[in-house]
């Protein structure tokens, strides 16, 4: 299995995913028939830009669901990227020191692919290109990706909805796996709200930031149901992990 895999999704969107390294990311290219846009860059272990490039030649601008260390990766081979305006001064001084996020990325030991030199790894510092706030959208030509601020797993938190096709991508709010709301930067109120926010969307396709890319939009409805059951026994201020179904909540 290779480092990156790139999985067409329709005649105008991939995946370009990690699935060798345990958060398994997914970033996603949409093209129109002016822009590109390129939502998440994944770790920063391979040569993102050049995938890219062989999927399409038109101008690419990215965006972010937000600004943690294991979306923001890639950026350094492309245009500064786009970021809700409350993290904006994440892409500039990063929160977390590199000896952290070095032990994030060689947690489990994975397999890197040959060339890459942890020595030489580089957390992206270079600030946004431009800062983003609900209901901007990118117009990409016969493609409109409108921006959800859907804050709680950080402050800035990112959607990315495309109605015309049903499609949300929903970042670190919504996948199959353990959904994080206990660092001292979340908010599990404003996890909840988001959750309701999205799941009450008309959504056909749900495009996850990690694990298994495949999954039916009724995620989000599980995921705001749990949720609302924590809330009414008060228990999203408790320090647990609450399993449901094929994810868990991690709290406090």
């Amino acid at each position: 299995m290779d480092w990156l895999t790139i999985q067409q999704l329709d005649k105008d969107t991939w995946a370009l995913s990690e699935p060798r390294h345990w958060e398994e990311t997914h970033a996603y290219l949409l093209a129109g028939t002016k822009q590109a846009l390129l939502i998440d860059t994944g770790l920063g272990v391979c040569d993102l830009f050049s995938a890219v490039r062989s999927l399409t030649s038109l101008p690419v601008t990215v965006a972010l669901t937000h600004a943690h260390w294991d979306h923001i990766g890639g950026c350094n081979g492309f245009p500064a990227p786009w970021v809700h305006r409350r993290e904006g001064p994440w892409l500039e001084r990063f929160p977390l020191s590199r000896e952290a996020v070095l032990q994030n990325l060689t947690h489990g030991a994975p397999p890197f692919p040959p060339g890459f030199e942890l020595d030489t790894y580089q957390i992206y510092q270079n600030g946004a290109g431009g800062l983003l706030e609900d209901g901007d959208c990118f117009q990409l030509g016969n493609r409109q990706v409108f921006c959800l601020h859907t804050p709680g797993h950080s402050p800035g938190h990112l959607c990315f909805w495309e109605p015309e096709r049903g499609t949300l991508y929903s970042g670190d709010l919504a996948y199959e796996g353990k959904l994080d709301c206990f660092y001292p930067t979340t908010d599990p109120y404003a996890f909840a709200a988001s959750v309701h926010r999205v799941a009450a969307l008309p959504v056909t396709v749900l495009r996850p930031g990690h694990h298994r890319l495949e999954v039916e939009p009724c995620l989000l409805r599980q995921i705001d149901e749990a949720f609302q059951h924590l809330k009414a026994r008060n228990a999203l201020e408790q320090k647990a992990v609450h399993s449901f179904h094929s994810f868990s909540i991690h709290t406090a």
